[in-house]
């Protein structure tokens, strides 16, 4: 198991904080009307249960998704359970109203209405979702004073950002106390990677998101599958482009592992990231993933995953 433990000052004690197991929950798809699919809170109570019945305590959530949705059905089972058994993250910048706004004096209030429809009383982490770059300096913005408060009040007991890219973690980083970066993270992603030696030194932690590509690094998808809503952001040319590279990454593994299996252990190869958070649209295919990362890939197949990218895909800039 890969579990990165950071010690913060909380309420006057240090705690130590576990972000794992490998595989975290992603909760996107459980808010109503979430932008693609979205789960009946019959079925997303059950997930839920069923996440932490296999183990999985890290739990990834913001205010947008289904404008607070995914919190309250959060919220709904959490308020049943052992608070201190679960890691929950949750997100400020893109509202529960839907508006996208990254004022500073929208963090206290953000905060404080997810933890009420989370039902807990602070958040293991709290990370600025998506920003401008230009907002990432420390030096330049008082957010992050606003977010070391809201840890001396403990309300959270650490922040980041979700960033996707090495020049915006190195400023984070280099500028403020940050101790969580989401990024996104796979075998057709791999920019982060360069950030991975800073994370390290800077005792920080990484949630590996979009570790199946948007679907791609399932194998469920080629060049002639259709999409609605927002996949369907792809051109012919993108998915083309994408076929043809799902299809060398399933010859690097010669069947040795699935798909599914490769594009979850590969993030979890690395020692800076700490947990990846598929999304799952069913119990099922909670199922599946928990399964699917028992059997990670080799180092051997994780190094030609790693050459592939540097040699056919990075120059390509792939569109998210």
């Amino acid at each position: 198991m890969i579990e990165l433990i950071f010690q913060l000052h909380y309420k006057h004690k240090y705690l130590k904080v576990h972000l794992g197991p490998e595989l975290g929950f992603g909760a996107w798809q459980l808010g109503v009307d979430s932008g693609w699919k979205s789960v009946s809170e019959k079925d997303a109570e059950s997930m839920i249960h069923t996440a932490i019945d296999n183990g999985i305590n890290f739990f990834d959530t913001a205010p947008n998704y289904g404008n607070g949705t995914s919190e309250l059905r959060l919220g709904k089972v959490f308020k049943t359970i052992d608070r201190s058994k679960i890691v929950v993250n949750s997100k400020f910048g893109r509202l529960d109203n839907g508006v996208v706004d990254f004022h500073s004096k929208h963090i206290k209030s953000s905060v404080e209405k997810s933890l009420a429809r989370l039902n807990i009383d602070y958040l293991d982490s709290v990370i600025i979702h998506s920003p401008p770059i230009e907002l990432l300096d420390g030096n330049k913005n008082d957010h992050y004073e606003i977010l070391e408060q809201l840890q001396d009040e403990g309300k959270i007991i650490a922040y980041g950002a979700s960033i996707d890219f090495y020049d915006e973690i190195k400023i984070l980083l280099e500028t403020t106390n940050a101790k969580v970066i989401q990024t996104f993270f796979n075998i057709l992603h791999q920019d982060a990677k360069r950030a991975f030696d800073l994370i390290h030194q800077k005792n920080a932690a990484t949630i590996a998101k979009i570790p199946f590509d948007s679907g791609w690094l399932t194998g469920k998808y080629n060049s002639k599958s259709s999409f609605e809503g927002v996949r369907s952001r792809w051109t012919k040319d993108d998915k083309a482009v994408r076929s043809q590279l799902v299809d060398k990454v399933k010859n690097i593994l010669e069947n040795k592992n699935s798909l599914i299996s490769a594009a979850l252990s590969f993030c979890t190869s690395f020692d800076a990231v700490s947990t990846v958070i598929p999304g799952a649209i069913s119990k099922q295919q909670l199922l599946d993933n928990i399964k699917a990362i028992k059997h990670p890939i080799n180092k051997k197949t994780c190094a030609e995953l790693e050459d592939f990218y540097t040699k056919e895909v990075r120059e390509l800039n792939l569109p998210w």
